[in-house]
């Protein structure tokens, strides 16, 4: 587990280099290129940056070894700092909406001067590094199981299409609608706040002990049932802990069969199960005998 997160954390440090570079250079453009959707959307790169440090940090404590006082490991860690950032993401998609909101209620979105095309480059340059970074990060997130590095990638695709809508905008003001610029930031804030949403619905899933998905259910149930000793799957039970998953399992053995064979199938039922499926840190295995 350690392991896997030092793996994750060097993840991070790629996302916090180039959401460094990205916005600041968005930024730039925004002021240089007079575009108010671009310096919303150089903010929201900002926030990866602050967002990745929360990851890490849960991404640390998540990693540490069991002790005394959490005898099931510290994977929990990984959920906190997920909706951490999802309440972070919120707050900044709230902002910068309320930005948009407030230019268009005054009427300065028409007396705004027009984009420079430096803007029109940068939103299509954030848009191309963005998804990129969305794939290389869910890559690793789906690799090493982590809840915070997959909320983490969500993050990069809102970025990528707040980007969009920050193009839509700046293009239509240099078509002659300066006011689809504070409009773009309203829209920006719109997917900011469903990704926000969706992170911390899912670590909340995580946190309450919900159980695995149906088919990885059914993968471990035809992985129990490959043992010709097992006459049936009594009971089976699971439930996430973090990105790692525990399972209860009854399966039912011959009832003539000796303790010290039954014990032998069950130690080699967990065996397999966890070989098999690298998420899984324990399973609890009860015998019952067969009817």
């Amino acid at each position: 587990m350690e392991d896997a997160s030092r793996q994750a954390v060097r993840v991070s440090v790629v996302s916090i280099a180039v959401n460094l570079a990205l916005s600041a250079g968005k930024l730039a453009a925004g002021l240089i290129a007079h575009s108010g959707a671009m310096i919303s959307d150089a903010i929201h790169s900002a926030s990866d940056v602050f967002s990745t440090f929360i990851v890490i940090i849960g991404l640390k404590l998540s990693g540490k070894a069991p002790d005394r006082e959490h005898p099931y490991g510290h994977e929990r860690m990984e959920c906190v700092a997920a909706i951490v950032l999802a309440v972070v993401l919120l707050l900044t998609g709230l902002l910068i909406g309320r930005a948009g909101v407030l230019q268009i209620l005054s009427g300065q979105g028409e007396a705004l001067p027009m984009p420079g095309v430096l803007a029109l480059a940068a939103a299509a340059v954030s848009i191309a590094v963005k998804e990129a970074m969305f794939w290389y990060t869910r890559f690793h997130a789906r690799r090493l199981g982590s809840q915070a590095l997959m909320a983490d990638a969500w993050h990069h695709r809102s970025d990528a299409l707040s980007s969009i809508g920050a193009l839509i905008g700046i293009a239509g003001a240099r078509m002659g609608v300066p006011i689809l610029d504070p409009l773009a930031s309203v829209v920006i804030c719109a997917f900011i706040v469903k990704a926000a949403f969706d992170i911390f619905r899912e670590a909340v899933d995580k946190m309450v002990d919900h159980s695995c998905a149906p088919e990885t259910e059914q993968a471990i149930r035809a992985c129990v049932m490959r043992h010709e000793a097992v006459r049936n799957i009594d009971l089976l039970r699971s439930r996430e802990f973090g990105s790692r998953l525990y399972i209860e399992l009854e399966i039912a053995l011959d009832g003539d069969m000796t303790l010290s064979r039954a014990h032998e199938i069950a130690e080699a039922v967990h065996d397999d199960v966890e070989q098999a499926f690298p998420s899984v840190k324990h399973i609890m295995i009860h015998v019952n005998p067969a009817a």
